[in-house]
């Protein structure tokens, strides 16, 4: 048969992070003891006001207008304001997950894409798809995983074409840092007049509770991308939002469009309920669900750091980005496949995320536990210690005991 499949689809593979989930799940199913470290996914339950929402909204099965609902895009507007923005309904756009968003946007994009190494995986293949050309910009841990402002302007002046799409993400997936520089990076956007995709999927659940958007400082040319899948436990919900300002009201007219020709509109019943979820007041839930993060992100940190894993404390979200110094393999990914079958540690390798395959770093998700049980067995703590984390995150604790009697066996 004659070759049907376009060549730029023909390099893709699965999402990694997808992949690893599958492969753990299989694995679990053979019989085998996995720790689940390679999925993002929040182990927390939806608050309850916001499930209510939905099953009263059940009944709600009427197309709803592309660019989303206008009370769900009025209580978005609103809530992002409260954090300094000046955002009104119609720059709001809802999706299916910001990850279709991001996936139209670089259709639609007649540029060039911007991409920090580390990068979450799926920023690259899109911009595959869509035939973008992407320029990396190597960031380190000296500078908490995210480019220099100086690293950005001399990435842009060895670009002929200066129509840019620049990708931040923070707090960062993989390496759970917040970027601290944000002001810097605005100014070298503004200068260059880059668009800048700043995924805040993870800012809600920054655990110093003082996250700044880049979009205070450059919301001119700042599309700010969020949704309901971290913070709120709903990512099989698929709600995202894009907030699109004036100036970028070209690429939200195509958008609308490409929306249009896809998915249609987002599910009308979880629309009406994220209403709840924006205009509601969940500060409790999430003051919670940041304290349990937080404790299991330092327990992993502390138990991992040694002189043979180089790691930074994580900030925020899911994750921990060790590099195991002493370890000695081809790749990155036969380090981790050499893990996973040794230990039953699942780990996604560095390379997936943009780095030099030599390097030997690997994401780890620390959320292998129940979160209702560890919301329920901690309502009444103030503060969480060790024996709450043994106590409700066991896989959590056995798995990072692995990890480090597999390097120092190395």
């Amino acid at each position: 048969m004659n070759k049907i499949i376009k060549d730029q689809i023909s390099l893709l593979k699965s999402s990694a992070t997808l992949a690893i989930n599958e492969e753990s799940n299989r694995l679990k199913k053979s019989g085998k003891k996995i720790y689940k470290f390679g999925f993002g996914q929040s182990p927390f339950p939806i608050p309850e006001p916001i499930v209510k929402a939905l099953i009263n909204n059940a009944s709600k099965n009427i197309y709803l207008p592309i660019q989303g609902l206008e009370e769900l895009r009025l209580a978005i507007a609103n809530h992002l304001n409260k954090g300094n923005g000046n955002f009104k309904a119609s720059d709001i756009f809802i999706g299916p997950g910001t990850k279709e968003l991001m996936l139209l946007t670089q259709i639609a994009f007649n540029g060039e894409v911007l991409l920090p190494s580390p990068s979450w995986v799926s920023y690259q293949p899109q911009a595959l798809i869509a035939k973008n050309k992407v320029h990396w910009i190597q960031t380190s841990s000296n500078t908490n995983w995210f480019p220099t402002a100086e690293q950005i302007e001399k990435k842009v002046k060895s670009i002929k074409n200066k129509k840019l799409l620049l990708f931040l993400n923070s707090p960062n997936n993989p390496s759970g840092t917040v970027c601290k520089n944000l002001k810097e990076i605005a100014e070298v956007a503004k200068k260059h007049q880059l668009i800048i995709l700043s995924d805040e999927i993870y800012s809600y659940l920054t655990f110093d509770n003082e996250y700044k958007s880049i979009s205070n400082f450059y919301s001119e040319g700042t599309i700010v991308s969020t949704g309901l899948s971290k913070w709120c436990g709903a990512g099989g919900w698929r709600l995202g939002f894009f907030a699109i300002p004036d100036e970028l009201k070209q690429l939200k007219n195509s958008l609308k469009i490409l929306c249009s020709e896809s998915f249609t509109s987002v599910s009308a019943p979880i629309q009406y309920a994220a209403i709840e979820a924006y205009a509601g007041d969940h500060s409790a839930y999430l003051e919670r669900v940041k304290k349990i993060l937080s404790c299991v992100a330092k327990y992993v940190y502390k138990n991992l750091k040694s002189n043979a894993i180089s790691v930074l404390k994580p900030e925020g979200g899911f994750y921990i980005f060790p590099e195991f110094t002493n370890a000695k393999f081809s790749s990155s990914s036969e380090m981790c496949n050499d893990i996973l079958s040794r230990t039953g540690v699942a780990l996604l390798p560095g390379s997936d995320f943009g780095l030099d395959s030599k390097r030997m770093i690997a994401r780890l998700s620390y959320t292998d536990f129940n979160g209702s049980d560890f919301l329920k067995n901690t309502a009444s703590s103030k503060n969480l210690d060790d024996d709450d984390l043994k106590k409700n995150a066991p896989n959590v604790v056995e798995g990072v005991s692995k990890l480090k009697e597999w390097s120092n066996s190395l």
